[in-house]
């Protein structure tokens, strides 16, 4: 049976049906990579929290130094508020920032005034930028180097105990008499320690590598750490959080969240740093899955090959349903260049011409005219000529190839 245009099983056409069961299965497999990323990055947000963190096992956080210091009768609590972190500012307290450059302006000078009157230890883990200036003013950030193995070169006990650490990140310079500096490149220290009022001071720590698990074995990292941290008795382990609601405070002024010289507040880090690191690696399979994805729906099949037909189809068929695709995407020309080919190999094989040779002008054209004698119409224009301009010139020159054809033949 000869399909028609509203028969809903031709190509041209597809039921909803035809269309879910082409589909499902890469939508199935789709939501099975979203279930399985989110699934994923849940289970490893839960056990890691994020870096520097002292209950996080992951390579990039705190709990080993945390646990040793515990180990040593230090008392160790995590808050997220700068409230929490002043209010327990005092002599017997060191306070650990993990991250000063994600305080605003207000923020850190709130922080600085309630640590340079406490007596206790303040350790600001890699301040940058202006933030130096408003946290502990007297040094500033010079340069920023490798983390690599260096000799402490300074007299702090805790330091020349230590010996070599890995140490680098940023570069403080400063000119107060009294700041002992560590662990130098280039001049520059890497781990700066200024005293503050009675017997507090506070530490500039360059970089945060010595803090966490995967390098606490390494060099003298655990004995320098456990030695800046555990100098008290009681650890405040602060946590910036962008939720902190005294980030909102001192922002009517216009100049806390941006330095003197109008550019955004100084050393911020940057945004991918705060996300859970569980997140992250479900966002690249997922993305990885997405591109696999891609790669397999759009490969490329192998040549093509010949393979018997379920059903038999007749040519007319065939004919019809080639015709009706050429149609509706108007391929007159398409159209032309079949009808003129096929031609060309039956006119040439009545000449006793090869199939190389019917599309050759140079070959075909003198053995047509040579057969027909004083043609009615040029060969070469009805052959090789131009695409039909409209339907009712591809109808024509149909009825002209076939003319033509039949001359041959007959002639």
């Amino acid at each position: 049976m000869t399909a028609t245009a509203a028969d809903p099983t031709t190509s041209e056409s597809r039921t909803p049906q035809q269309v879910w069961q082409r589909v499902r299965g890469l939508l199935l497999a789709v939501l099975i990579l979203v279930v399985a990323g989110v699934a994923l990055a849940a289970v490893r947000t839960g056990g890691q929290h994020g870096r520097l963190d002292p209950r996080s096992a992951d390579p990039y956080g705190s709990r080993a130094v945390a646990e040793l210091l515990k180990d040593r009768g230090v008392s160790v609590d995590v808050v997220t508020t700068l409230d929490e972190a002043t209010a327990a500012a005092d002599p017997d307290t060191t306070l650990l920032v993990t991250g000063p450059n994600m305080l605003t302006a207000h923020q850190q000078r709130l922080l600085h005034i309630a640590t340079s009157g406490s007596a206790g230890r303040t350790v600001l883990v890699s301040p940058a930028g202006p933030s130096v200036a408003r946290l502990a003013p007297g040094a500033r950030p010079e340069a920023h180097g490798p983390v690599t193995a260096r000799a402490p070169r300074c007299a702090l006990p805790a330091a020349r105990v230590a010996g070599s650490a890995d140490m680098g990140g940023v570069h403080y310079g400063t000119d107060e008499r009294d700041a002992t500096a560590c662990y130098p490149d280039g001049g520059l220290a890497s781990l700066l320690v200024l005293p503050e009022q009675g017997t507090g001071d506070t530490v500039l720590l360059g970089s945060p590598d010595i803090l966490h698990n995967d390098r606490l074995d390494q060099q003298g990292n655990a004995s320098l750490a456990l030695q800046l941290l555990g100098s008290r008795p009681h650890l405040v382990w602060y946590l910036p959080s962008l939720d902190d609601p005294s980030a909102a405070g001192g922002r009517d002024g216009g100049t806390d969240r941006r330095d003197g010289t109008g550019g955004e507040e100084g050393g911020e880090s940057d945004f991918v740093g705060l996300i859970p690191q569980g997140w992250l690696w479900g966002t690249l399979q997922l993305a990885l899955a997405a591109v696999l994805a891609a790669i397999w729906r759009g490969r490329r099949f192998g040549p093509l090959v010949t393979e018997r037909l379920p059903v038999a189809v007749r040519a007319s068929e065939s004919t019809e349903g080639r015709a009706r695709l050429y149609r509706k995407s108007d391929a007159r020309d398409h159209a032309a260049a079949a009808l003129r080919s096929a031609t060309r190999i039956r006119i040439s094989s009545v000449l006793g011409m090869s199939a190389r040779d019917a599309d050759s002008p140079a070959a075909l054209l003198p053995a047509v005219a040579a057969r027909l004698g004083t043609p009615g119409s040029d060969p070469g224009v009805l052959l090789f000529g131009p695409a039909p301009a409209d339907d009712a010139a591809l109808v024509l020159l149909t009825d002209q190839l076939d003319a033509l054809e039949r001359e041959i033949r007959t002639s």
